[in-house]
């Protein structure tokens, strides 16, 4: 039994009941924090485990049974019966929200306990998230209200819409013009917008956008 097995069966679980890892860990009365990708290592780098009394709230919390548990971490994709669901309520939070500090994780996934949640399309990214559209910059294509799904999982090349976090804590949607080892160009789909360049080092984190709202 391998430390990121363990994580990978946490993960999965909560995929299977529409949760984001820290919407499990709240479902489970647990430190909301308690699962982030952030607290699986200690500042030095050495594993940090889940405790067994978290996994007996998680289990209890979800109904898993002890096998099913023990499938996903001796590497079944699902629990038998959750097979093939994916995820349909994932975590939504406004885009001009997001910029503040405390809802993503130091890994860019979705954390803490501010977010709603939204019935839209499944994916089987564990850490999918929704976002609302604020401001014209890709309008027309994207309205001002409109909830966009962003896969963290999901790989990113040029031409692709995206959602960026920058060094100034600013996020955004984007489309993705060029990308170096030094340089990233951001476009808006409105041409009233400028493009944006920023160093590499200064994009803290960018995923794809792989559904809107109409």
């Amino acid at each position: 039994m391998r430390h990121e097995e363990v994580w990978r069966a946490i993960d999965t679980l909560a995929a299977e009941h529409g949760l984001s890892p820290s919407g499990l860990a709240r479902k489970a009365g647990l430190d909301p924090t308690s699962f982030n990708i952030s607290k699986r290592r200690t500042g030095d780098g050495r594993f940090r485990w889940p405790s067994t009394e978290s996994l007996a709230k998680v289990r209890q919390a979800t109904g898993a049974r002890l096998e099913d548990f023990t499938a996903l971490v001796m590497g079944a994709r699902a629990i038998p019966e959750a097979r093939g669901k994916g995820r349909t309520r994932i975590p939504l939070i406004g885009m001009a929200q997001a910029g503040a500090e405390g809802f993503f994780d130091d890994g860019g996934y979705p954390a803490g306990a501010g977010w709603d949640e939204v019935e839209l399309p499944a994916t089987t990214d564990v850490n999918a998230y929704a976002l609302t559209i604020s401001g014209e910059s890709m309008a027309p294509v994207y309205r001002e209200g409109d909830a966009i799904i962003v896969s963290p999982a999901a790989p990113v090349r040029v031409g692709d819409r995206v959602v960026a976090r920058v060094a100034d804590g600013a996020v955004m949607a984007k489309l993705l013009l060029r990308r170096t080892a030094g340089r990233v160009e951001l476009g808006s789909l409105n041409p009233e917008f400028p493009e944006l360049v920023f160093g590499a080092k200064d994009v803290v984190w960018m995923h794809r956008i792989i559904w809107a709202s109409q």
